[in-house]
């Protein structure tokens, strides 16, 4: 067999649906964060302080939350497609507000409006994902799509860099959300017209049965951990501590480097950059890691990885800031290959779209807490003690994962 050949069988599983969620993955990612580079001092210039930041995170984490129920529900009932192309374009169509804000107020009403869009098509797009990949190429598939969409934001730190260099830092931030608006409205179009159904029993839901399905959805969303293994149940245990852990900080790293351990705001995206090519690295090894080895051991490395990071970043100065972000980004793509494969693993693909909208919901209810914590501990106690947390809460999640998660003997398809 050629290395052509190899190769190509290697990744034969590229293509429709999952292709399509992949092109358009990058344009989002890249999208995503070139704005998310500054994001933090961007809303302390229109006014904000740390608190407000905290705030503004509690409530977009909250109305996130808010939608997943329904959001899965009518994933598993309606079908993918219509969910995730449509509200794409809603999802971008709210970070207008972000581009024109004159004060942190503005910042708000996007983050709320992006939150509750986004979180209604969330758990479609993790179902059509898993939905669309071979059960035995999982680890490769969430791996290669960490992957990608790492090589596409690698440039966005560096981009975000240049536009506040060349148009100071409120002005180039307006211009990113600008091209933010433009690549999610690219990406939507592609979604609508490429994107195949993956539920035989599909329909286009009324606007009435958005809010109608509420009820229900909740009861099925609930009732969906009797129909799973226990071992789902502790692994989105685990998961959700780590989740709480880490939104402690996650708003408050770039204000800590630049106000805290003095780092100029010119060299923070160069640091972001070493995140981002840690997992261009490690995305495909580790996915066949996961495929060939083990699902369950990359889960517990990421949580000491994480652990690790957290306490070098609050001790930090410029070399351990890259050494600390290197180590995220291992555990960033470790996490995400090994979870959600394992999650499909376990879920049958008639409830895919509930175990994820119940997952998403307590992960985002978790960080709007987390969020709101971190901010007054960052601006009421001291800096370093949401580092503190995050560190710590990794404890449990990593005992939970080693003792009472095991791997199905035979994988859901």
């Amino acid at each position: 067999m050629t290395f052509i050949t190899a190769l190509k069988n290697e990744f034969s599983f590229i293509k429709g649906n999952y292709a399509v969620l992949v092109i358009s993955w990058i344009l989002i990612d890249f999208a995503m964060e070139l704005p998310a580079t500054y994001y933090s001092l961007y809303v302390l210039r229109l006014g904000a302080t740390e608190t407000i930041i905290g705030i503004i995170g509690l409530f977009s984490f909250i109305a996130l939350a808010s939608m997943q129920f329904p959001g899965g529900y009518l994933a598993d009932k309606f079908g993918r497609k219509w969910l995730i192309s449509t509200m794409t374009f809603g999802v971008g169509l709210s970070f207008i507000f972000y581009a024109i804000a004159p004060s942190w107020h503005f910042i708000l009403i996007g983050a709320v409006l992006m939150s509750l869009l986004n979180s209604t098509y969330q758990p479609a797009l993790m179902a059509m994902i898993a939905d669309s990949v071979p059960s035995e190429r999982r680890g490769m598939g969430f791996g290669i799509i960490m992957l990608i969409t790492s090589a596409s934001t690698t440039p966005g730190p560096l981009v975000a860099g240049v536009l506040r260099n060349q148009f100071g830092l409120i002005q180039g931030m307006r211009i990113g959300y600008g091209i933010v608006v433009a690549l999610f409205l690219v990406a939507a179009f592609l979604r609508l017209t490429r994107l195949k159904e993956t539920m035989t029993n599909s329909q286009r839901p009324s606007f009435s049965e958005l809010f109608q399905s509420y009820p229900t959805a909740i009861k099925e969303s609930f009732n969906v951990w009797k129909k799973v293994p226990h071992s789902m149940f502790y692994l989105f245990l685990a998961i959700i501590i780590a989740t709480f852990g880490f939104a402690t900080v996650q708003l408050y790293l770039v204000v800590y480097a630049v106000e805290v351990l003095l780092i100029s705001e010119a060299v923070w995206p160069l640091i972001l950059t070493a995140l981002f090519i840690t997992t261009i690295v490690l995305s495909i090894p580790v996915g066949k890691l996961v495929d060939k080895i083990n699902r369950k051991l990359p889960l517990l490395v990421a949580y000491i990885l994480f652990g690790v990071s957290m306490w070098i970043f609050a001790n930090g100065d410029l070399p351990k800031l890259f050494v600390s972000l290197v180590f995220v980004g291992v555990g960033q793509v470790m996490m995400n290959a090994a979870f959600s494969a394992l999650q499909a693993d376990l879920t049958p693909r008639e409830q895919r779209g509930k175990v994820s909208g119940f997952i998403n919901f307590a992960n985002f209810i978790l960080m709007a807490l987390g969020s709101l914590v971190g901010g007054v501990l960052y601006e009421h106690v001291a800096p370093q003690l949401p580092f503190l947390v995050a560190t710590v809460c990794v404890i449990p999640s990593f005992l939970l994962t080693l003792i009472m998660v095991r791997e199905p003997e035979k994988r859901e398809e």
